[in-house]
């Protein structure tokens, strides 16, 4: 299956929490970066998601929120470390990519934004993704 979301990481799932509607499944993305999806507890049966399964986990561009360093006192629990590698910007908005241990993400953030954080090739910046927008697609 052919998807748009382009941020898909390779990793394998570490630990498996369930409850009676959700779950949080940790992953361990290749680069050694963990992980966390917040998806339902029907999923995690149905796929049959377990620890030591391989995965990847799916995030889209707009649901990546970046930081210049990490970020104390947020419930966001996913921060990536990164380096930006490549910063285009139209008039309202701007695709920021981040080269990250393993892999890649893309951010979709505001011009205004990218200017504002002095985003340029180079910069080092945190990927920040809530855990419920992190999708999980068996490998």
């Amino acid at each position: 299956m052919s998807l748009s979301i382009r941020n898909q990481l390779p990793g394998t799932i570490t630990s498996v929490t369930a409850g009676e509607a959700m779950a949080t499944v940790k992953v361990r993305l290749i680069g050694g970066q963990e992980i966390t999806a917040a998806i339902t507890a029907d999923a995690v049966k149905d796929l049959g998601f377990a620890e030591g399964a391989a995965v990847k986990a799916l995030v889209k561009s707009t649901e990546v929120s970046l930081a210049t360093a990490p970020v104390d006192g947020l419930s966001i629990r996913n921060q990536i470390a990164g380096t930006v590698t490549d910063v285009a910007t139209g008039n309202a908005m701007g695709s920021v990519k981040v080269s990250v241990e393993g892999g890649e993400l893309t951010a979709a953030i505001t011009k205004d934004a990218v200017e504002a954080l002095g985003l340029a090739a180079g910069s080092s910046v945190v990927a920040l993704i809530k855990s419920t927008e992190v999708s999980l697609a068996a490998a």
